[in-house]
């Protein structure tokens, strides 16, 4: 049998944390109403055949990453467009958010516990990109740079982890009726 890859180590020792139950948890408690809801909400739908939260992911990652990509090659002239996309990143993240937990709301053991762990990543990596958006509005540009490229960094990983549950646990499959 080969060894596991330091990645699939580190997807394992999260779904096995004791740790990652607590986040389960807090989740469970702090967004109770909301995941209730996101279950029976337009976003949690097996119409496609599969989740529609990692594609909504793409939109949302796709407008951060772009801002960053901006902020690096695009000088001055290009703050407009960066701040521009971080504002519509954080408008797609609130559907991205409820198809994630209406996702989230199914998941038991091991994959509830790194489902845990990936809303938090996006949540705290939410919260940078909101004090990005916040600081280039006020001119602190730098600071929203700053602020952006940590929300990339932790929602890096928190992709990580989202993605090795859709795609090596399987957790976005759906079926629809008659199949």
């Amino acid at each position: 049998m080969s060894e596991l890859s330091l990645p699939q180590r580190v997807a394992r020792a999260v779904g096995e944390s004791p740790l990652s139950e607590q986040v389960a948890v807090a989740q469970e408690f702090v967004y109770g109403p909301v995941i209730d809801w996101a279950r029976r909400s337009p976003f949690h739908t097996s119409v496609l055949g599969h989740s529609v939260h990692p594609l909504l992911t793409d939109l949302t990652l796709g407008c951060w990453v772009s801002a960053s990509i901006l902020d690096v090659a695009g000088g001055s002239e290009a703050r407009r467009s960066a701040t521009l996309l971080v504002g519509a990143g954080l408008a797609a993240a609130g559907p991205t958010a409820i198809a994630g937990a209406g996702d989230w709301a199914e998941l038991t053991g091991t994959e509830r516990r790194i489902g845990a762990v990936h809303a938090l990543g996006t949540d705290v990596a939410v919260f940078l990109l909101l004090g990005s958006l916040i600081a280039r509005m006020r001119g602190r540009h730098t600071l929203g740079v700053r602020l952006g490229f940590a929300g990339n960094a932790i929602v890096a990983g928190a992709g990580f982890l989202g993605g090795h549950l859709a795609l090596n646990r399987g957790t976005a499959r759906r079926t629809t009726a008659g199949q």
